[in-house]
């Protein structure tokens, strides 16, 4: 995943701005029976094929986006330069065209769509002007999208000079499919169709395995290449040519709106690709991707931060209850619980024998936050800090039984004598530590506090302590 900035992907196609104006409403139109919008505000984003590339910048890598534009595109190159893509060497200027708008009228929800386009075929002068610039575009990137929204740009002989370029380079070409004859993309390496996308060129259902088994047989007859089905709350399957079908179950944790999914989807595949992930990664990646799209209103893209967050999480398995999880997870987890509102807090110690303090610092620390992370000495670090003869109970040990109390969310492990480095991971909002300290001796204390956090001494109970225990069993 750190390789993905390095990629440089080309991603041709039907490239558009969409408009969001938001307002509210407040009474119906006395002119007809429809509500009128008081617009509020207004805001434009890349789409289309435009949205694609600002996917793959999103993720820190580069793209060369190849398009046509009419002379009123202004506002989708502002849109393009805002987000630090260029677009100077691949957008065609018709005059025939406008820029294809999508306005959306927002109140609460979407109220109205309205389209702006020309999609007449593209003269032939324009069209060789395309063709010029996409492989152009080729000679400089790892991989190839094409975005074909069925606007007219990816004609049959700029779909055919594509293909037969890259696949001279060895270079893999992404195909984001609208076009009922999937003979069309003949030569392009993999198509990525959703399921309606898959019905409607084949004919077949596809809504069960089986079904869209026997879909994916059909469509590959006419195009004679892979496909990626993105399969909506199923996740993605991939048919090969050649060799084991794959399924991926959705990484949606939420969905609230689904624009622009299928464009993170190939962008992130790509993106992948182009740096020469195995496509297992790349089909991971790419799945992660569009579950946190979805979760993200109206046109939007995911960062790599956001990436590797949300695989770090799934790579937790039972991410609550008191699991033993690896520092990454719990710093994941942590920042996931933040975003939600939730005071993260955290206590740390060796945890050795278990004892009535003990219970009592892990509910005054549950108390004092909403989710409580306890970080364990390892055994290397007991012995460091305790003396040679400690633990005597091992870490997994200590964690399990940790991990079965009351109030506690997680368990992490520190191999450090202190848990500094454990605090500046996690970044907790409480930092929690017996009463026999004070603010100023509790390590990690600062960071907590520069960040608006606090710091919770716990009371002790006389008498209580595992070096106690163990003296009295001698």
């Amino acid at each position: 995943m750190n390789r993905l900035p390095e990629a440089k992907v080309a991603v041709i196609g039907d490239v558009m701005i969409d408009v969001y104006l938001k307002g509210i409403i407040e009474r119906i139109s006395p002119e007809a029976p429809v509500p009128v919008v008081r617009a509020k505000s207004q805001n434009a984003v890349p789409g289309g094929a435009a949205n694609v590339a600002a996917n793959i910048v999103a993720l820190g890598a580069q793209a060369i986006l190849v398009g046509v534009i009419g002379p009123d595109g202004a506002d989708l190159c502002h849109a393009l330069e805002s987000l630090g893509l260029s677009h100077v060497d691949g957008l065609v200027v018709d005059e025939s065209r406008r820029t294809i708008r999508k306005q959306r009228i927002m109140a609460g929800q979407q109220v109205v769509r309205i389209d702006f386009e020309d999609t007449h075929e593209l003269s032939k002068d324009i069209e060789a002007k395309v063709i010029a610039h996409a492989l152009r575009a080729i000679d400089n990137v790892e991989a190839v999208i094409l975005s074909d929204y069925g606007k007219g740009v990816l004609t049959p002989a700029v779909v055919k000079a594509i293909n037969a370029h890259a696949r001279a380079q060895n270079k893999p070409v992404i195909v984001d499919p609208k076009q009922r004859d999937l003979s069309w993309y003949r030569g392009a390496t993999l198509i990525t169709p959703n399921r309606a996308e898959l019905t409607a060129a084949t004919g077949l259902p596809c809504e069960s395995d089986e079904q869209a088994a026997k879909a994916a047989k059909a469509a590959q007859i006419a195009f004679d290449g892979d496909i990626l089905l993105t399969r909506s709350e199923k996740g993605l399957s991939y048919y090969p040519r050649e060799g084991e079908v794959a399924h991926q179950p959705t990484r949606a944790r939420e969905v609230f709106d689904v624009s622009g999914a299928g464009d993170t989807v190939v962008a992130t595949l790509a993106t992948a690709l182009a740096v020469k992930a195995d496509f297992a990664e790349a089909m991971n990646f790419a799945n992660h991707a569009a579950g946190i799209v979805v979760a993200k209103a109206g046109t939007a893209t995911t960062t790599l931060e956001e990436l590797r967050e949300a695989i770090e999480l799934s790579d937790g398995h039972s991410l609550t209850g008191g699991a033993l999880v690896e520092r990454h997870v719990a710093a994941a987890m942590c920042r996931h619980w933040q975003r939600q509102g939730l005071k993260v807090g955290m206590a740390n110690g060796c945890f050795d024998l278990i004892h009535p303090g003990h219970i009592a610092l892990i509910r005054q620390a549950s108390e004092a936050c909403d989710k409580l992370i306890m970080a364990l000495n390892t055994d290397a670090s007991v012995s460091r800090v305790k003396g040679p003869t400690r633990p005597v109970q091992k870490e997994a040990a200590r964690a399990q039984v940790i991990g079965a109390v009351k109030g506690v969310d997680l368990v992490v492990l520190f191999d450090e004598e202190t848990p500094l480095e454990l605090i500046e991971a996690l970044q907790p909002d409480v930092l929690v530590k017996g009463a026999d300290y004070t603010v100023e001796t509790v390590v990690g204390a600062d960071i907590v506090l520069a960040r608006g956090g606090r710091v919770v001494l716990a009371d002790l109970i006389a008498g209580q302590s595992t070096t106690r225990l163990i003296r009295d069993m001698a």
